[in-house]
């Protein structure tokens, strides 16, 4: 099959095809008498494999991994079970930041209603205080929450 047919075939971008070939992610195809490349099932199950991983959030790097085990099926899973958990490690972390964020804009949200001109907006008047400097809506720590108190430096 030639590439934009496994692009259709697995939902893959033909300069993400290329891409991973050039990362080593997908052996080199064969090309065919008149140069076009030619894929063929191995490419199609490689390549699926890496969506599927990428699905998963899954660096290339490790997804590199992942592919030399699949290739020395003889090898301890250790290194993968390993990877796994890094990378539910980076998702519980985001997951983490997301709550917060998710809190600092409920907080800034809550400062105003859709009710009146932009120069009365609460958002508006928040996100110009947070840019000289002061502590704005979503930094205030609120009784019991879990937002994040911000140097001065950090601030927006």
């Amino acid at each position: 099959m030639r590439i934009g047919e496994l692009g259709k075939s697995t939902g893959v971008d033909i300069e993400t095809i290329r891409y991973y070939e050039k990362a080593g992610l997908l052996p080199k195809p064969e090309r065919s008498s008149n140069g076009y490349r030619a894929y063929g099932s191995v490419h199609l199950e490689r390549l699926s494999f890496i969506r599927h991983c990428r699905a998963l959030d899954m660096p290339l790097a490790d997804i590199k991994r992942l592919l030399e085990f699949v290739e020395n099926p003889a090898a301890d899973c250790g290194g993968i079970d390993e990877l796994i958990g890094t990378q539910l490690s980076r998702v519980r972390a985001r997951l983490k930041s997301m709550r917060a964020l998710e809190q600092q804009l409920t907080a800034l949200h809550g400062s105003c209603d859709t009710n009146h001109s932009a120069s009365e907006c609460g958002i508006l008047h928040e996100l110009v205080a947070a840019a000289q400097g002061e502590t704005c809506a979503c930094h205030r720590k609120a009784p019991n929450a879990m937002i994040p108190e911000l140097s001065p430096a950090k601030r927006h």
